[in-house]
């Protein structure tokens, strides 16, 4: 039963199909939706019928242009809530959409799969853009010659273990200021300055899931260590809540070889010349014989 049950059901003249969506959210939360009027249920999920979830007609090709939809809904605290969208938490959720029958949902098949793009919300509804799989084509790929390294600090090409000890602190927060200035506890055991370009990520709480990335770890007047993000985070931490702050990287070589000791895994090129060196006028350098240039 499958894809082929339901091409024969489609061919049958009178159908008894739906749309259902099932959105997982990169904080490993699962929800499903349909346009039927009753919820349905396959593939260990329950699609449910009162959100007001509808979709516009689906582009597709056979080429390598992008697939997308948009998906529209209405705004309610027990399915999709304005507080969640507004929070971030579905901004690149994976969604896959399904063409079901309703009488036997053994007989679907998946007509889309991708991820939300931009979202827009008003009036107590929500319109959702779908991009499909292919939109990953529009992302450059490959190296780029640079002198700052060009990895994630503890990705896969980096390479350097986090948990090998004083690179992460977690403990709750003593104060919270204009959602993007944040004092917290026992942080004594770290050099100021250790966590800048780092990254906070709350752990519990209303805004748990949601992380930003450190723009200064200082020392302030009245004694108390402040961590201060670039931007606001979209959910406000309160006062208690558990952080996790990991230490900044610069991406300069001697921060990968005098703070972490990961430099042979370092992805930049640190010798490569700057840009003033290379189109400086003959006139102004200091040997003319077309020797080297040192």
């Amino acid at each position: 039963m499958g894809a082929e049950e339901l091409h024969a059901h489609l061919s049958g003249g009178l159908t008894t199909v739906a749309r259902a969506w099932a959105v997982t959210r990169k904080d490993g939360q699962r929800l499903g939706f349909t346009d039927h009027d009753r919820d349905l249920a396959f593939d260990g999920l329950v699609f449910r019928a009162d959100s007001g979830m509808s979709a516009r007609a689906l582009s597709q090709s056979t080429g390598l242009s992008v697939d997308n939809s948009e998906a529209m809904g209405a705004l309610s605290a027990s399915a999709i809530s304005e507080p969640d969208i507004a929070a971030g938490r579905y901004d690149g959720a994976e969604v896959v959409a399904w063409l079901v029958n309703w009488a036997d949902v053994s007989a679907r098949r998946i007509m889309f799969r991708g991820t939300i793009g931009e979202v827009r919300r008003g009036d107590g509804a929500f319109h959702a853009e779908l991009r499909g799989l292919t939109e990953m084509l529009n992302r450059p790929v490959g190296r780029v010659y640079q002198k700052p390294c060009s990895a994630v600090l503890g990705d896969a090409q980096c390479g350097f273990d986090l948990s090998s000890g004083g690179y992460v602190h977690a403990g709750p927060l003593i104060a919270v200021e204009q959602g993007r200035v944040f004092l917290a506890a026992d942080l004594s055991g770290f050099a100021i300055g250790w966590f800048q370009r780092g990254k906070l990520d709350v752990l519990t709480g209303e805004a748990k899931g949601l992380g930003g990335a450190i723009k200064r770890d200082h020392l302030r007047k009245d004694g108390s260590r402040a961590i201060e993000l670039w931007e606001p985070l979209r959910a406000v931490p309160q006062t208690g809540d558990q952080v996790r702050l990991t230490a900044g990287c610069d991406r300069r070589f001697e921060t990968c070889r005098l703070k972490f000791g990961n430099h042979l895994n370092f992805r930049g090129f640190p010798d490569l010349p700057e840009e003033d060196w290379i189109t400086v006028h003959p006139s102004y350098a200091k040997q003319l014989d077309g020797g080297s240039r040192r």
